[in-house]
């Protein structure tokens, strides 16, 4: 396996003592508390008021501003203490934020992972044996009876929409302006297929970046239209059509455009798949492509990451997939996701590394 620097470091060699590790194994064990706890102090300001506050907060202060019980504060704060999000003086019992806290209220990705993960995953992850066991997403039956979340996903309840929808275009739309870049500046792309479009927002991007570019969106019947609601009246959008397909129908195929296609995108969608899926995806883009057409694969490849908090959130992400999402697709890694290509009969030009929050774009043609 083959692993970016810092990772290989993390991974590939013991790094703490017996009593650290002895921490971090109770840590796990009382895990979903740890979550549940370091949320609600986010969610009810408590962490917010230690920070803004010149030599910390009292637990009475806090309860005052609060208008929590002392008994309530008590728990939070004892609990917040042994987490590491806040620290005590001894002398004063003034309560003030850890380096840890900060990065908990202030780390954009992190809020976004927070929320994601009560909202849409928290309760789904009791189903994550039976889930693993059986191929199927036992925990999305916490909403709806669907094969895959992507079916449900207009019909889930407004928080875990915007929730989910939270996560996914953070993590994409960092990474935008340098895919564009990639795609529009070295290449001369004038048609483009976005493979899993969702609400649209990568096309409006590339229409409002290039004004001669058509680019058609293929994703499920049903996100079609929410993405025609979405692009309405916006610039560009007379350039944006829609394709409904379901592409784990291994008979539907790509639509063959007049006078040959530029570009193929694929943004976090190749995720969304099992390996032998992602081969017939592949495949039947294939069938669309000429030989000067290239498929862009932008995916958060988890050995490729910079820092190994990045590879930790992906990997985690992963276990999303297989009790929620889908039941039978992951976050991959650079082999796996070659080895996919080229039995799809296509190899890789070039790899573009670090385009926002740990992107990379695997340039794909045929052979």
């Amino acid at each position: 396996m083959h692993l970016f620097p810092d990772l290989e470091k993390r991974y590939c060699h013991e790094n703490i003592s017996a009593r650290e590790a002895q921490r971090l194994a109770e840590f796990i064990a009382w895990g979903p508390i740890v979550f549940q706890a370091s949320r609600l102090m986010v969610k009810l300001g408590i962490l917010d008021l230690i920070r803004d506050s010149e030599e910390g907060l009292t637990r009475a202060e806090i309860a005052d501003a609060t208008h929590l019980s002392d008994y309530a504060v008590k728990c939070l704060l004892e609990a917040s203490l042994c987490i590491g999000t806040i620290l005590v003086d001894k002398d004063t019992e003034r309560f003030t934020l850890s380096k840890t806290g900060w990065f908990l209220l202030n780390d954009p990705a992190t809020r976004v992972n927070l929320d994601f993960n009560h909202d849409v995953n928290y309760e789904g992850w009791f189903h994550l044996e039976e889930a693993l066991r059986e191929g199927r997403p036992a925990g999305l039956k916490h909403f709806g009876d669907w094969p895959t979340i992507y079916e449900g996903l207009s019909q889930l309840p407004e928080q875990v929409q915007k929730s989910w929808f939270g996560f996914d275009h953070f993590y994409s739309d960092s990474s935008f302006p340098e895919a564009l870049q990639v795609i529009f500046d070295q290449h001369h792309v004038q048609s483009l297929y976005d493979v899993g479009g969702n609400t649209g927002k990568w096309a409006l991007q590339c229409v409002a970046y290039d004004p001669t570019v058509e680019v058609t969106i293929l994703d499920l019947p049903q996100q079609i239209g929410m993405m025609q609601d979405n692009i309405q009246g916006k610039t560009g959008a007379d350039r944006i059509s829609g394709y409904g397909i379901n592409l784990l129908d291994t008979s539907a195929s790509f639509p063959r455009r007049q006078g040959g296609l530029d570009a193929i995108w694929m943004s976090q969608f190749l995720d969304c798949f099992s390996m032998d899926e992602i081969v017939s995806i592949l495949k039947r883009a294939k069938e669309a492509m000429t030989d000067q057409t290239r498929i862009y694969i932008m995916e958060t490849l988890w050995d490729r990451q910079r820092f190994e908090p990045a590879a930790f959130c992906l990997t985690m992400t992963s276990l999303y997939f297989t009790a929620l999402a889908n039941g039978n697709s992951k976050m991959y890694n650079t082999k796996d996701l070659e080895q996919c290509i080229h039995e799809a009969g296509l190899e890789i030009e070039q790899i573009h590394d670090h385009l926002g929050q740990g992107h990379s774009i695997v340039v794909v043609k045929r052979l």
